[in-house]
């Protein structure tokens, strides 16, 4: 299977079947994807949107905040595709500003702590829909890096993938990042990109979040089924809808 789903003017879209948990099963192929906003599809060639339609998508969470879909749009009305915005990050900052003598990795790590701290209810919703999902699931934010990781790393510590290939998945976008930088630099003409890491997911970045997160609550676990609030039965539900279990 392949992981990355080529498309025109999406540049972060895969597929994340595949990954091997601790307990000896694999995360189900073609059931849940991430990618950047969907929002690119309004004015992408038509066969983009014709990919996409051919995944057979049930269900879109869209992570932007309101003002960013208001100024960007969002997925294309698709029939018989539910669509749901979940503003997960409520302290917003801009990346193209970031003091370049910053430690970024850090910074950033900081970052994903407010989120998962904020962004609570929004998290649980999230998790909630893709436990009950009927068809496959696909997770958005504007790059697909932060927010998109951040929510792509709690699913995937929560079903049993190691950290290892957490932290490899969340890397992944590396691969986007000039393309990424390139379209930022279309959509701000004259603008400084004054932070060099901009569009860059270094795995150090999630390596320190979690740290984080397991110091501050004791598990992934426990700050899901504490801070976030998600039932221990929908815990449940998402291992058995996204990991296929040796016979």
């Amino acid at each position: 299977m392949r992981r990355h789903i080529p498309f025109e003017r999406l540049h972060n879209f895969r597929d994340l079947g595949g990954y091997r948990t601790v307990d000896g099963g694999t995360v189900r192929w073609e059931t849940l994807y991430r990618s950047d906003s969907l929002a690119k599809l309004a004015d992408a060639d038509p066969a983009d949107l014709q990919r996409f339609r051919a995944l057979r998508v049930a269900t879109v969470i869209d992570l932007r905040y309101p003002w960013e879909i208001a100024a960007k749009g969002r997925l294309p009305e698709t029939e018989d595709v539910s669509w749901h915005n979940l503003s997960i990050e409520h302290r917003p900052y801009d990346q193209a500003e970031i003091d370049p003598d910053l430690d970024p990795w850090r910074y950033l790590a900081d970052r994903f702590a407010e989120v998962a701290e904020d962004g609570a209810v929004e998290l649980r919703t999230a998790l909630e829909l893709i436990a009950s999902a009927e068809g496959p699931l696909v997770f958005h934010c504007a790059s697909g890096k932060d927010r998109t990781g951040l929510l792509a790393a709690v699913v995937l510590a929560l079903i049993g993938v190691p950290d290892d290939e957490i932290l490899a998945d969340f890397a992944l976008t590396e691969l986007a990042t000039e393309r990424l930088i390139a379209d930022w630099r279309a959509s701000h003409p004259g603008r400084e990109l004054r932070w060099p890491g901009y569009g860059r997911a270094p795995a150090d970045i999630i390596r320190l979040f979690l740290a984080d997160l397991r110091a501050r609550y004791g598990s992934v676990d426990a700050y899901v089924t504490g801070h976030v609030g998600l039932d221990p039965s929908a815990v449940k539900t998402l291992r058995e809808r996204l990991v296929e279990t040796p016979a």
